[in-house]
């Protein structure tokens, strides 16, 4: 009973971290693709990128930025530098934690979509395997399997300890 109950907490609260929260907070998760920044993030870990204002970005935060105007293709990297024009405005230089050079291009902070609120390790791949398509279909699916599981070992459990004659216990005093 108690290890159906850990399942079922356990998938609560991956449901929670990896859909939920992004979802309510406008954040967005994402797969790290290469070693670019390892060690710390590695390749298959699922991190969860939140929207940020550009102007609260510093030196050292893992921001995420868009390529190309128009463009899917993003890349994670710390921040190592940032200047600001005569006219106020802010453009960001980049760079991964495993590279020894820095992203070729100045970012603009138009193309920024956002900074490194927190990561999970390994999630990433199965965040990969599942498409946008049946993302919708696949994650809430196993969800409500591993749930009605859960309550079905809780069910079994609960029957079983009422079928047990009073004073028997599993465990006796010496």
């Amino acid at each position: 009973m108690a290890i159906s109950a850990a399942l079922l907490l356990f998938v609560l609260v991956l449901f929670a971290v990896l859909v939920v929260v992004p979802k309510i907070t406008g954040a967005t998760p994402l797969t790290v693709l290469t070693s670019s920044m390892e060690p710390h993030l590695p390749p298959g870990t699922l991190i969860v990128v939140g929207p940020v204002n550009t102007d609260d970005l510093v030196i050292g935060d893992v921001a995420t930025y868009q390529v190309h105007s128009g463009e899917p293709a993003v890349i994670t990297h710390r921040i190592i530098a940032i200047t600001s024009s005569t006219d106020g405005t802010r453009s960001f230089q980049l760079q991964g934690d495993n590279n020894s050079v820095p992203d070729p291009d100045l970012v603009r902070s138009a193309q920024i979509q956002g900074r490194l609120w927190y990561s999970v390790p390994l999630i990433g791949y199965a965040n990969n395997f599942i498409d946008g398509a049946s993302r919708a279909v696949i994650i809430p699916g196993v969800a409500m399997a591993l749930l009605g599981y859960s309550a079905l070992m809780l069910v079994g459990g609960i029957r079983a300890a009422r079928r047990r004659p009073a004073g028997l216990h599993r465990h006796s005093s010496v």
